[in-house]
């Protein structure tokens, strides 16, 4: 390094301003403006102080850097100016995951949104009587379609015998909207419990991503909890006895993320919706996950869904429509009339309400549901995927990847739903394990995070594994070109 001095290399800094009378600057200020180049000028001039005062400049290289420093701070700006939130490619197998954005949105709803959103809509206006209208109807009525075909079935869930007392029908039911399940857990304790007791099992206190307690929510909607059992064991009798003159819910909540086993006891839905029929308290139960889907149907047991809770006879279902409903942020809440409107009515609805582009997602993804079209949702159609669908996937793409020193091959795998749904269930795959003559599994996985667009993927015992369910068959030309530049 050379010997002149860090004071030295600061002083042959050029100023702001004369880097932006600099003729290779002067088209770039015209297209994007003076105020955006200033900024990239100022951000490249930064790091160029902390190279120096680092020691990792010498005069030969600080030379250097201020010979490009046009091209530099065009870098920059093209980097200022992209978008963060961009699309990748998810090979990790797992279908609602969280950190990637969870369910991704069937076509058509970019379609619904594109021709309701660039233009005016009836949002909230009555096209027949030229009035002001309700938002939610818009997707109410699509529930409504749902619930009264799926519950008008005779399908009763096997061990349950069918309860006189559960709801017959879809007049009962009703269905509103707000921005995510959080909030509408939030929503239905203040609007059924504040100021008195909500009745919950210690084994259902549960934490989920993000540092969101049930304890917590109950806080802020101005109930008080009321904890029975132990973490392990609940039975209906601690439920009987915890009621009390302030009690006004009775609370189950989903085990989301995790599952007790062993040395345990839980009293069946069935039981619950019994006691709260008897002591006339309401029975909410927050599925988080939530699904309209019957996953027994692809392999997946133990997982319930909002019909069976339903007729089963529970009072309010909350559930989230960004993971197994494969729809945007949201959280549903579908229950009885009487106290659905009662949730409508309660001022923090509107606090907690969503925009006409969640309502057209949503109104697109239930559509797909009443039409049967359950491959149109991205979700639904890869936990539909069987092991030897997937396998033909990967042993067509294998052949495309021209690497000498990347070694591809198959073997057996599972894929997770992920977003805290069926926290135990697996579906088989086939996985592509990628391993490198030079380089290790984790500098593989960089690499391939570093691509454009970003490939993720996961590590285990010293190979990168890639699952093709979570692979959209549009992305496999760009993931074989990801691929083969890793060699």
């Amino acid at each position: 390094m050379s010997t002149i001095s860090n004071s030295a290399l600061f002083q042959r800094l050029p100023s702001t301003d004369e880097i932006l009378r600099q003729s290779g600057l002067q088209a770039l200020i015209e297209r994007e403006g003076h105020t955006a180049v200033a900024e990239s000028v100022r951000l490249v001039l930064a790091r160029l102080r902390q190279e120096i005062a680092a020691g990792r400049l010498d005069e030969k290289s600080l030379d250097l850097a201020l010979g490009g420093l046009s091209a530099a701070v065009a870098r920059q700006l093209e980097e200022s100016l992209s978008y963060s939130l961009r699309s990748l490619i998810n090979a990790t197998g797992v279908i609602l995951h969280t950190n990637l954005g969870r369910a991704p949105l069937a076509s058509t709803v970019f379609d619904h949104i594109r021709e309701t959103a660039a233009a005016y809509s009836n949002l909230e206006f009555e096209l027949e009587s030229g009035e002001r209208g309700k938002r939610d109807v818009h997707v109410e009525r699509l529930f409504q379609k749902l619930i009264a075909e799926e519950m008008q079935q005779s399908f009763t869930p096997v061990g349950q015998v069918e309860d006189p007392t559960s709801h017959s029908s879809s007049a009962a039911i009703s269905t509103i909207v707000v921005n995510n399940n959080a909030a509408a857990v939030l929503l239905a304790l203040n609007s059924l419990a504040e100021g008195g007791e909500v009745i919950v099992s210690r084994g259902e206190l549960v934490e989920i991503g993000g540092s969101f307690r049930i304890p917590d929510v109950m806080s802020k909607s101005q109930a008080t909890l009321r904890e029975i059992g132990t973490t392990n064991r609940t039975r209906i009798a601690d439920y009987e006895r915890a009621i009390n003159e302030r009690t006004r819910l009775l609370l189950r909540v989903h085990r989301s993320n995790f599952e007790i086993k062993g040395f345990t006891e839980q009293p069946s839905l069935e039981e619950l919706v019994g006691l709260a029929r008897r002591r006339s308290i309401p029975l909410v139960e927050d599925l988080g996950s939530g699904a309209l889907f019957d996953l027994r149907s692809v392999g997946i047991a133990g997982e319930p869904s909002v019909l069976d809770s339903l007729r089963t006879g529970v009072d309010v279902v909350t559930y989230s429509g960004d993971k197994l409903l494969g729809g945007p942020q949201a959280g549903l809440i579908s229950g009885r009339a009487d106290l659905v409107a009662r949730m409508r009515s309660n001022s923090l609805f509107r606090a907690l309400r969503v925009d006409k582009l969640t309502y057209g997602a949503l109104e697109a993804t239930l559509l797909a549901y009443v039409k049967h079209d359950h491959d149109a949702v991205p979700v639904l159609r890869m936990m539909r995927l069987s092991k030897d669908d997937i396998a033909r996937r990967a042993e067509a793409l294998i052949p495309r990847v021209k690497a000498s020193k990347l070694k591809l091959e198959l073997v057996d795998g599972e894929s997770v739903i992920g977003g805290g749904a069926a926290p135990s269930a697996v579906l088989p795959t086939r996985l592509i394990a990628l391993t490198h003559a030079d380089r290790s599994a984790d500098d593989l996985c960089d690499r391939l995070r570093s691509s454009g667009p970003a490939v993720i993927a996961r590590v285990e015992e010293g190979r990168v594994l890639l699952d093709l369910r979570t692979v959209f068959p549009s992305q496999e030309t760009t993931l074989a070109a990801a691929l083969a530049s890793l060699d």
